[in-house]
């Protein structure tokens, strides 16, 4: 362990000086300069980072992606201790509080035997930390700016946790179908604001058959997105070997090669 003086210190600690460091005077010019507002698109960049190392990286890129995300929490707290409001330390003893009185469980008397019944009593232990004048709805507090398909996934497992949900997932999919049908004769009728409308019932529908199928659909867009990437970044190396533009190439040469990408994954996979 690092020795600073007299103190031997963990590397969590070390960070926490190292940072508090960086924010002095005779420190860091651009750190010093930072402020919660300016490091906002810091923290989410730094967290899908994670999830990039999550699917992509070795155990290595992981490690080395999560410690930039620790890093935007020390630097927050860094920067709300100068502002003598919280330190690192009462985030840490706040959020201890927080996992021993939600998890009643494994700290105390109360007993849940399924995931289920632990996310159903999480619910309602939230609901009394804040109190009849603070969250009335169980939708409150869900963040307005998170990702609109994950803010669906969300605001769907919420509702299903008090019984609000189909019980089958032929019920689902027959809903899936309703919108669809919906969708089109919107656009028969050629109204844009309706066919918006109908639109976003068709994906909140779609990512409701998600949840039932036990999919996350943020994982699974995700992955659907790198595999057209990749599958089209093909399609463009081999019109470059073949010395054709990607512009002058008509759609049945694209699905050609696009299916040929297909195939080559697919004998991979079997290989």
């Amino acid at each position: 362990m690092p020795v600073y003086g007299s103190k031997v210190m963990t590397p969590f600690e070390e960070l926490v000086e190292i940072m508090a460091k960086l924010r002095s005077e005779g420190g860091c010019p651009w750190d010093r300069e930072q402020t919660h507002q300016t490091l906002r698109p810091y923290l989410i960049e730094e967290a899908y980072e994670v999830l990039d190392a999550l699917d992509n990286g070795g155990d290595g890129d992981f490690r080395d992606e999560l410690g930039d995300l620790l890093l935007q929490v020390v630097f927050h707290a860094q920067i709300a201790t100068e502002e003598q409001r919280f330190d690192i330390h009462d985030v840490s003893r706040a959020i201890n509080e927080k996992l021993v009185r939600r998890h009643p469980h494994v700290f105390g008397d109360t007993r849940a035997d399924t995931a289920e019944e632990v996310l159903t009593n999480w619910e309602k232990i939230k609901r009394a930390e804040k109190g009849e004048e603070g969250r009335k709805s169980v939708l409150d507090g869900l963040p307005a700016g998170m990702p609109a398909l994950l803010r669906a996934y969300r605001i769907q497992e919420k509702v299903a946790r008090v019984n609000f949900d189909w019980d089958d997932v032929k019920e689902v999919f027959e809903k899936v179908g309703e919108e669809i049908g919906e969708v089109r004769r919107a656009l028969e009728n050629g109204d844009r604001t309706k066919i918006e409308e109908e639109m976003g019932d068709l994906l909140f529908s779609l990512v409701n058959l998600s949840r039932h199928l036990n999919v996350p659909p943020e994982d699974a867009l995700r992955r659907s997105n790198d595999k057209f990437i990749r599958r089209f970044r093909y399609i463009e190396a081999a019109l470059e070997l073949k010395g054709e533009s990607l512009e002058r190439a008509t759609f049945e040469e694209l699905d050609a090669l696009w299916d040929e990408a297909k195939g080559r994954e697919s004998d991979a996979d079997a290989g």
